[in-house]
């Protein structure tokens, strides 16, 4: 097979329709607008208009808000960093944080850091540097003899 002789399967592109060339090519004249009307002119969107009715996403109510200052955590669950400890992707000897949760693997990118839930065993005893953790996660790190260490809060002024 030589460059010039590539092309695409058969069928696989259309020739693009020529509207309005003369009433023997099927789609001349009114090129397939219909007759008469605010659609057959030109330069006209009506997405979303009911003819004067008020428009549905006019009649829903708004809901909810976008907090500016929310934090996105990665949600990981202990089973699943326990899981990371036995396929020998986590070292049980360095301390557990975002970045070597990316680069094991575990979650894809950073984002604002890590949670982690309480769901699943644990077996390794592992050191974390996180952004958050559940109660039972805590507890699970702690019985396994691991440690935690999470962000203090900043004090109320």
């Amino acid at each position: 097979m030589k460059l010039n002789e590539l092309r695409d399967n058969d069928g696989a592109t259309q020739a693009r329709k020529r509207v309005g060339r003369g009433i023997g090519s099927g789609s001349g004249k009114t090129g397939g607008r219909g007759v008469k009307g605010q659609k057959s002119r030109s330069g006209v969107a009506v997405n979303g208009f009911e003819g004067g009715q008020m428009a549905l996403y006019r009649r829903l109510p708004k809901r909810g808000f976008k907090n500016l200052f929310g934090s996105d955590f990665n949600v990981v669950s202990v089973a699943r960093i326990q899981a990371a400890v036995d396929a020998k992707k986590l070292d049980p000897k360095e301390t557990v944080t975002v970045e070597s949760l990316v680069k094991a693997g575990v979650v894809r990118r950073a984002k604002d850091g890590v949670r982690l839930l309480g769901d699943g065993e644990l077996k390794a005893k592992l050191a974390f540097d996180i952004a958050g953790a559940s109660k039972s996660a805590i507890e699970k790190i702690e019985k396994a003899g691991g440690s935690v260490k999470l962000p203090q809060k900043a004090a109320a002024e």
